[in-house]
């Protein structure tokens, strides 16, 4: 199977401010055209998650599936769907989707949920922790089961899971890709970890640590050991970094070093991150000073 390239650009999460569709649209466009990109990335959430409440942000699936067109032959990826927001049947109706517009270039993240201000505002509801991953897992396997042959079949799948029961589903028309979407999950912890290794396609770090090599190391470390568990090669699964990119030429100077540093510590893929405010020609001007040094210096895109 494909996988996506070195490096992909996003709006950071942590910088949204301003957001409106003509600005997004505009440095969506821009992205299509630059070519040391493999990959346009967004986040899943319902209002700005640097903010207890209120503050800008666009649904990401509908806005995924709206901007596709502007990068042609890049993948899209989503870090990551929260599990509170859908249910998982709906979410793999949402990514085939995604997946035959990006001609199998979808990438599916999705996380257990945690911003509680955007739970609260909009009346979803945020179980305790426990109930919260136990709900993340069963998620992942229903999703799982839909993209497996089974679901291709006249029998379909039958599921008799507490949370997601399935009774005969099928998944028709099918995805692009066999096997469905490239599928990144964002655990930190043991089970997550574990669930990865069983499951995912590849790891990426969360958007609260973006820079923190320390932390990309010692989890990256820690699944390598489940993958091995697993009895899986660790060549055919993707490390995902996360850098936010300062405005100006010092945090690009910055970002070039960090995101060499990433590399050298084993990460497959990394998200340069840029604010709103940065728009069309900041994006040009990471490509220039940040994404194309790093390429040269890795020998690859």
């Amino acid at each position: 199977m494909t996988r996506p390239g070195l490096l992909g650009f996003r709006i950071a999460a942590t910088s949204s401010a301003g957001l409106d569709w003509q600005t997004l649209d505009s440095i969506w466009a821009e992205a299509g055209g630059l070519d040391v990109f493999s990959a346009g990335w967004m986040s899943d959430h319902l209002s700005d998650a640097s903010q207890d409440i209120r503050g800008p942000a666009f649904e990401s699936l509908t806005t995924a599936a709206a901007l596709a067109h502007r990068v042609p032959g890049k993948w899209i990826g989503i870090a990551v769907l929260s599990n509170t927001f859908r249910h998982p049947a709906v979410v793999a109706k949402a990514a085939t989707v995604l997946d035959n517009a990006t001609g199998g270039r979808f990438i599916m993240g999705i996380g257990a949920g945690w911003h509680e201000g955007e739970h609260q505002a909009f009346g979803i509801p945020l179980p305790p922790i426990a109930e919260r991953f136990e709900r993340y897992e069963h998620a992942v396997e229903t999703i799982h089961a839909l993209f497996s042959d089974a679901a291709l079949t006249g029998d379909g799948v039958t599921r008799p899971d507490p949370f997601y029961p399935l009774d005969r589903a099928t998944l028709d028309p099918p995805p692009r890709r066999r096997g469905g979407p490239a599928l990144w999950l964002g655990g930190q912890r043991r089970r997550g970890i574990a669930l990865a290794a069983r499951l995912a396609d590849g790891w990426i770090m969360p958007g609260n640590v973006p820079g923190n090599l320390a932390y990309f190391s010692d989890r990256r470390d820690a699944l390598l050991r489940a993958l091995e568990a697993e009895g899986r090669d660790p060549a055919g699964f993707d490390f995902a970094g996360q850098i936010v990119i300062g405005g100006d030429r010092q945090g690009r100077r910055e970002a070039k070093e960090l995101a060499l540093q990433f590399v050298a510590a084993g990460a497959t893929h990394l998200t340069l991150g840029i604010g709103v405010r940065d728009g069309a020609a900041g994006l040009a001007a990471v490509a220039r000073e940040v994404a194309q040094p790093v390429i040269e210096a890795a020998g690859r895109r």
